[in-house]
């Protein structure tokens, strides 16, 4: 740290007012936030040709008109450096409501296709203008490369896990996805860590940060990095958007056969996730590092629908991956079930409070169907009993009234599932919470659980009655 304040006085002839660290991630270099009479980012790295690959990368983006961090100043020894500050936000943290609730805005589609939008230029300018002998630790995406990557994967993750392998069926399978990797290469530059985490917004746009590991490859890798980053959990409609974006930027740098495209893009993102998984056993298994840990279940089951899809290719490690995510320590924990509450009431006594704090639901007004309370044999029965529901049914026009019913409760749970969303609460009122609420409250219990195999909480408040139907 005291390099970094030589260096900012020697920048700009005064001392920083403040020097504040910043949490890291994965990486091993140390960033300051330094105010004064500039704010500017201040990074110590251990490695001088890493740094020395940052520095250069980041001229060649500016080069060709990419929003990137513009280097101010480089110590002597070439360990630390001054970069524009960017601010805190990054893509990814921009997201992150959208993410929870499983539903991204136009507006949050349109950023990531504008970034997507980006990759072609950066990809094929800076290929046009940069020495790729200044690579941090190597130029090329290449054989060696992506076995460092894939036994990474298996040294760090695989036998992390302590699960049972065939090596050498292992080996066969690594080696047969290396040569499809490489069948198709336009060397260009491959960013490597192309990622919302690696892209900061400012000012409402996008810059793009931590390309210091870049080396000269094919454009399907960067594609990989970004749609299948598993904890960003881009829907599938979102992922072909950003897809189509990139594809029609792609358009005016080569030709596109968008089949082929998808069919590289998909052993591409295999690949990808292997590695991931090595980085995630490395930081989370053996470092204890509680984020990535927490990473690995999405990751485990978007590689498993992955090879899924590539109809019987790499069978043996789709089983092993198989056998890992059935592991009770990667049963994903940010998998949400929903909760319907269903009860009947009084309207004497109100409308029940949503105590989940969610307010999400319906409120179902009983009170203009023929109430069976007014006659003697019904009134101390109540909708649960036979007499009760036969002179409903036929008396009454309550199935037309529950049909209509089920129609909005059926969209709402649905679309609930799908959102991630953990509670909905459904109420049937009458006057005396005793026959129509109680009998249209166990109707839509049923019907929902049936339907929708989802957890239901059925109480008849005036009736002291509350039971769980369990999802199936």
């Amino acid at each position: 740290m005291e390099k970094l304040k030589e260096l900012y006085i020697k920048t700009y002839g005064v001392e920083p007012q403040s020097v504040v660290r910043l949490s890291g991630d994965g990486s091993n270099r140390v960033y300051y936030r330094m105010t004064g009479c500039e704010s500017v980012m201040g990074a110590v790295g251990t490695s001088v040709e890493e740094n020395r690959a940052f520095v250069a990368l980041s001229k060649s983006l500016h080069d060709v008109g990419v929003a990137a961090p513009q280097v101010i100043a480089l110590s002597d020894d070439g360990l630390c450096y001054l970069q524009d500050d960017l601010g805190d936000t990054t893509l990814y943290a921009s997201m992150a409501s959208a993410r929870e609730k499983g539903m991204f805005e136009v507006d949050d589609v349109g950023l990531l296709c504008r970034v997507m939008a980006e990759l072609p230029k950066i990809q094929f300018g800076v290929a046009r203008c940069f020495d790729f002998s200044l690579c941090y630790p190597v130029s090329d995406f290449n054989e060696r490369t992506i076995m460092w990557d894939l036994n990474y994967f298996k040294y760090c993750f695989l036998k992390g896990v302590g699960v049972e392998f065939n090596e050498n069926r292992l080996e066969d399978e690594f080696v047969e996805l290396t040569n499809l990797l490489l069948s198709d290469n336009d060397n260009v530059f491959l960013y490597r860590d192309f990622q919302s985490r690696n892209v900061m917004l400012k000012d409402g746009n996008p810059y793009f940060i931590d390309f210091q590991g870049g080396r000269r490859g094919p454009v399907y890798y960067d594609v990989a990095s970004f749609v299948g980053q598993a904890r960003a959990k881009y829907p599938d409609s979102v992922v072909e958007s950003m897809l189509d974006a990139y594809l029609d930027a792609l358009a005016c740098y080569k030709d596109v056969d968008r089949e082929h495209f998808v069919k590289m893009l998909q052993l591409f993102r295999v690949f990808r996730l292997l590695q991931n998984l090595g980085t995630y056993g490395y930081r989370g298994l053996f470092e204890r590092k509680k984020a990535f840990v927490e990473s690995i279940p999405a990751a485990l089951e978007q590689l498993c629908n992955l090879l899924d899809g590539l109809q019987g290719e790499f069978s043996y490690i789709r089983s092993i991956i198989g056998e890992i995510a059935a592991l009770p320590i990667f049963v994903r924990s940010d998998v949400k079930e929903l909760t319907v509450d269903v009860m009947s009431f009084s309207y004497r006594r109100g409308i029940p409070d949503d105590t989940s704090g969610n307010g999400g639901g319906f409120v179902f007004d009983c009170r203009a169907i023929h109430n069976p309370g007014r006659y003697e044999p019904y009134k101390k029965l109540t909708g649960m009993d036979a007499p009760v529901i036969e002179f409903l049914e036929k008396e009454s026009n309550i199935v037309d009234f529950l049909e209509n019913a089920y129609a909005l409760v059926d969209n709402m749970v649905d679309t609930y599932k799908k959102r991630g969303f953990t509670h909905v609460q459904v109420c049937c009122g009458c006057t005396g919470g005793q026959h129509r609420s109680v009998y249209s409250a166990e109707h839509i219990a049923r019907h929902v659980a049936d339907k929708f195999g989802v957890r239901v909480v059925v109480t008849h408040k005036m009736q002291g009655i509350r039971y769980v139907i369990d999802a199936k």
